[in-house]
């Protein structure tokens, strides 16, 4: 994984929503429920879980798309790329598309959830993997095991 500074900008594909990541990731993860697959047209969706105050939008109007509930799903409403989510009752992070970055960094999952539902071929290189989603108290746990991970790919990189 690359050692990324930040600010980083990202687009939706057409470049009418900009956006900026100042924050480096709590964790990245790879989706297999049957939404995701759905919004991607892939076997799996990528996030990285963005601090909130290391996210904004500097250009455009995101929309909400997908099923317009709690967790919301923001896309540009011009190429329809999906862009952002922001998880219900989780306000302290953004899930951002990390391939919507000007660079396509922080993609590799660490964690992958609702296996469950993932196709047969599907396969991520994540360190942990679960049938649903995590339980709420293992949450730190991983951002504290994925910050450490970050940590030592850093000081790999500059040896």
């Amino acid at each position: 994984m690359p050692n990324q500074s930040t600010p980083m900008r990202g687009s939706c594909r057409c470049g009418q929503v900009e956006f900026e990541v100042a924050a480096t990731p709590l964790m990245t993860m790879a989706c297999h429920c049957r939404g995701c697959q759905k919004m991607t047209g892939s076997a799996y969706s990528l996030s990285a879980a963005i601090p909130s105050e290391g996210f904004r939008v500097t250009r455009g109007e995101p929309v909400i798309g997908a099923l317009h509930g709690p967790t919301r799903h923001f896309y540009c409403g011009h190429c329809k790329s999906w862009l952002f989510t922001r998880p219900e009752g989780m306000d302290f992070f953004v899930n951002v598309r990390p391939t919507m970055l000007a660079e396509a960094v922080w993609t590799e999952p660490f964690i992958e959830t609702c296996t469950s539902e993932k196709l047969a071929w599907a396969s991520t290189p994540a360190r942990h993997s679960f049938e649903h989603y995590p339980a709420p108290e293992l949450y730190q746990p991983l951002m504290a095991e994925y910050a450490e991970y970050l940590s030592s790919q850093s000081a790999a990189s500059r040896d």
